[in-house]
């Protein structure tokens, strides 16, 4: 049963896309080149389903984190996650046509406005979280950009993205690997939301952060399984963007590996795992569980 004045998670999504285009608004006013400006705009207005900054506000509700404090790691995360969609959209990379059921960023604005668009709101993130006006504390600033530079660079996402080029291709590729591969290209924003959203609150308790932990990494990892079975299964309209990349690409993918029903099993038990890990939240953790529970159902 939902609590008294605890948030829906219709009513999260609305908060969190007011908030984050607020945030965005101040930013792209006064930026010297109107065309890089026009294409951060273009791929910010994109229609994104905005999961990461959600599971920020989420685990910061928690917590009793102040709405304020959150805008500061959700607007910096969503920078961070567009980024990374349009470098892989480039030709080098994905080579990938539509994002969101409209054109990737580069087939609008060129391949170098689109490397340069992904630069400027890698940097911007980080500008938020050291002065975008908040109560925040400075120290936790500091352990902000740590979890955050951490997560999307050379020991993260950026690791996952190189070993994708790399080796995806490879019929070496194991299930533990591309687990491996799964941790670090998407697993390790979602873990840094999670401890992001903890982190804008006075919670200390480390069994808090490694409960949390054991379940942003399970969804994290699920997330990125999904992906692969939704590239087979639906369609290029509803997924927003072409569908049989990965096969048109070649990539080694978990259904490739181990089969589509023992991927869609994985899936589940990942998420299974992932409740098991919160359940002594109780009710405080409603609106996350609830959220988890949507993106194991998506269909995109």
């Amino acid at each position: 049963m939902r609590i008294k004045n605890e948030l829906a998670l219709e009513e999260l999504f609305e908060l969190c896309d007011k908030r984050l285009k607020n945030v965005f608004a101040n930013y792209l006013l006064d930026i010297p080149s109107i065309e890089l400006r026009d294409a951060m705009e273009y791929t910010l207005s994109n229609g994104g389903k905005h999961l990461r900054p959600m599971l920020i506000y989420a685990t910061g509700h928690i917590f009793g984190a102040t709405w304020d404090d959150l805008d500061i790691p959700a607007s910096s995360v969503e920078l961070i996650h567009t980024y990374s969609l349009i470098h892989d959209d480039l030709p080098a990379m994905d080579d990938a046509d539509l994002r969101r059921g409209k054109p990737s960023c580069h087939k609008v604005y060129g391949e170098g406005m689109a490397i340069l668009t992904g630069d400027a709101l890698h940097t911007l993130a980080m500008q938020i979280i050291a002065a975008h006006p908040a109560s925040l504390p400075a120290a936790k600033r500091i352990q902000m950009l740590g979890v955050l530079s951490q997560a999307c660079g050379p020991y993260g996402m950026a690791a996952g993205q190189a070993l994708d080029i790399a080796i995806m291709h490879e019929d070496t590729v194991s299930i533990p690997l591309l687990n491996d591969i799964y941790r670090l290209k998407t697993g390790r924003l979602f873990s840094a939301c999670i401890e992001l959203g903890r982190l804008a609150s006075t919670d200390d308790d480390e069994f808090n952060q490694e409960a949390l932990a054991v379940f942003s990494d399970r969804i994290g990892l699920a997330f990125q399984i999904q992906d692969d079975i939704l590239d087979i299964e639906t369609n290029t309209e509803l997924l927003g963007k072409q569908q049989g990349t990965d096969l048109k690409n070649n990539k080694i993918t978990y259904p490739k590996l181990a089969g589509l029903g023992e991927a869609k099993a994985k899936v589940n038990s990942l998420y299974e795992e992932a409740f098991a890990a919160i359940h002594h939240f109780g009710n405080k953790a409603l609106l996350l569980r609830e959220l988890a529970e949507s993106m194991l159902k998506r269909r995109k």
